[in-house]
């Protein structure tokens, strides 16, 4: 039998994800309910079929791939035509999220009668010939998702708690983006302070593999930078308020925000960033 996969939504993660699985016979279902212009071209261009929610249910496994802010909504949202299916799909949540925002979600599955998987994907979108997007998943029904390995994805099983693929996604992309945020943050203050061409001379003489980290990362960033706040947010709370360190991971977030905003209107700092990494 053809295995069935639902995911959504299909934006750029999401498409590319069934994209992959498509190439390799697998059918892909999507919901486009509220979705963009862009988002019905992403899935059309994968092999993605669009269908009502209800419809959603005929599939073997479910993967929730959202923003951080929508996949406790998302999952709401499906609990009516989950609970009431006949046939239970693996409910995978692939999204940047922390352990508590997955219990959150974990409950609202629970009374679906659904088997849940937490998931998190570290790398980009998948392109064809590309091995460097990984699935970490956790539960006792990841075992059954990882037979998407035989379909063109990378699923690595983790043990313990359905919660350990959220905290290792929380703790590496708070490495990577938090990096990045610091490194824009002193990028912007050394450049209010006049310092930056003696910065850049002394990172690529004492810190060449840094200086080409933020060569690379920060200007990717700009785009993805509104999409980073609610993640910086879930690392936050992953720390947790009992450590001071989770304020860094806040500001992080309010600085992402920060450049959102100037990517979209006067692009101020983004100019100040680029004449830094380029000059």
């Amino acid at each position: 039998m053809t295995l069935t996969v639902a995911i959504i939504a299909p934006g750029n993660m999401g498409a590319a994800v069934g994209g992959r699985l498509t190439e390799n016979k697998v059918n892909v279902l999507t919901s486009l309910a509220g979705r963009s212009e862009a988002s019905t071209a992403r899935a059309k261009a994968a092999g993605m079929t669009a269908v009502a929610d209800a419809q959603l249910t005929e599939s073997d496994f479910l993967l929730s791939i959202v923003p951080p802010g929508d996949a406790l909504a998302l999952a709401q949202r499906l609990a009516g035509v989950l609970g009431a299916a006949n046939k239970k799909p693996v409910y995978v949540d692939c999204n940047a999220l922390s352990p508590q925002t997955v219990e959150r979600i974990i409950a609202v599955i629970a009374a679906t009668g659904c088997p849940f998987v937490g998931a998190g994907i570290i790398g980009p979108p998948p392109k064809p010939g590309t091995a460097n997007t990984k699935f970490y998943a956790a539960g006792p029904a990841a075992p059954d998702f990882a037979r998407l390995n035989d379909y063109g994805l990378i699923v690595r099983v983790l043990a313990g708690p359905l919660t350990a693929a959220s905290a290792l996604k929380m703790s590496y992309a708070g490495i990577t983006k938090g990096f990045t945020a610091l490194g824009a943050a002193m990028i912007l203050a050394a450049t209010r302070g006049g310092s930056a061409e003696a910065l850049k001379a002394e990172l690529a003489e004492s810190q060449p593999a840094l200086l080409g980290f933020l060569t690379r990362q920060t200007p990717a960033m700009y785009s993805k930078a509104y999409r980073w706040v609610a993640e910086m947010e879930e690392i936050s709370e992953f720390v947790g308020k009992d450590f001071p360190e989770h304020a860094m991971l806040d500001a992080s977030a309010r600085l992402y925000e920060r450049i959102a905003a100037d990517v979209e209107d006067e692009k101020r700092e983004v100019g100040v960033m680029d004449k830094f990494l380029k000059s």
